[in-house]
């Protein structure tokens, strides 16, 4: 199922108009702004902006005292529970975020059927299942820590505007398997990477246990990202071998962890 883009009548770009391309550019020097200001009196209403108002949100306190103590301890000893926490929240966030996405490709996959190098249901089948238990294990970390996952951390709040456009090119009907991959790797580089930070500061913060979760995470996704690259690269006749650097392992303090 290689899609590649239909020759048609695009008629989006200025020059498909011909003359009337012409008149509408002489037009804005004939009719200038009907208002007044500059791309410098926009600035300066951006920074007043973000000068008056707050920050995305904050992290709840832990629930019980007893965290409360544990929480100081970690900070005491180099670790970065608020951060820690706020990030657990945005990875649940996505993780929930990716089985959906997931849940989507395969209505594509169902739709369009596959093609020559491509996905199987069950490859995505087995991608979403990993999804699902990654958010599990998140959501235990999280109250393990004293958090509630159920709250919107301000890291979780800021990925979800990252990447608001994702579940909209996958719900859009026009969409085929092989551009809905293309989101998907979009995703899987994200998640990539932000699972290695996370496997960082849960090893920073002497969460040794929830360290060794990440990394089992991480060699998860690299899993997913180095298929989904592949099957993007088959899509477009590429070589799928050559279609990209090889995705982030776990930090290198991780590494050092497994080695000793």
């Amino acid at each position: 199922m290689r899609q590649p883009p239909q020759q048609g009548n695009n008629r989006t770009g200025i020059t498909a108009s011909g003359g009337l391309g012409e008149e509408m550019v002489a037009a804005t020097r004939e009719f200038r702004p009907s208002s007044p200001g500059t791309a410098q009196a926009i600035a300066e209403v951006r920074v007043s902006y973000v000068q008056d108002d707050g920050s995305l949100g904050e992290i709840s306190p832990p629930a019980s005292f007893v965290d409360k103590a544990k929480s100081a301890i970690t900070a005491a000893t180099g670790g970065q529970p608020v951060l820690l926490l706020d990030k657990l929240g945005e990875r649940l966030a996505f993780e929930h975020s990716g089985a959906r996405l997931y849940e989507a490709l395969l209505s594509k996959h169902q739709a369009y059927g596959g093609f020559a190098g491509g996905p199987s249901a069950q490859d995505l089948l087995h991608i979403l299942q990993e999804e699902y238990e990654h958010a599990d294990m998140l959501q235990q970390a999280i109250e393990d820590l004293g958090g509630d996952p159920t709250a919107l951390t301000p890291a979780a709040n800021l990925a979800a505007n990252m990447s608001s456009g994702l579940p909209q090119v996958l719900s859009d009907p026009r969409t085929n398997l092989l551009q809905s991959l293309e989101a998907i790797l979009v995703a899987e580089l994200a998640d990539n990477e932000c699972w290695t930070a996370l496997e960082e500061l849960a090893a920073q913060a002497g969460h040794d246990e929830l360290a060794e979760h990440c990394r089992q995470a991480i060699e998860h996704e690299r899993d997913h990202l180095r298929n989904v690259r592949r099957w993007v690269a088959a899509g477009q006749s590429r070589d799928g071998a050559a279609a990209g650097a090889e995705p982030p392992g776990p930090s290198s303090q991780g590494q050092a962890r497994r080695r000793a």
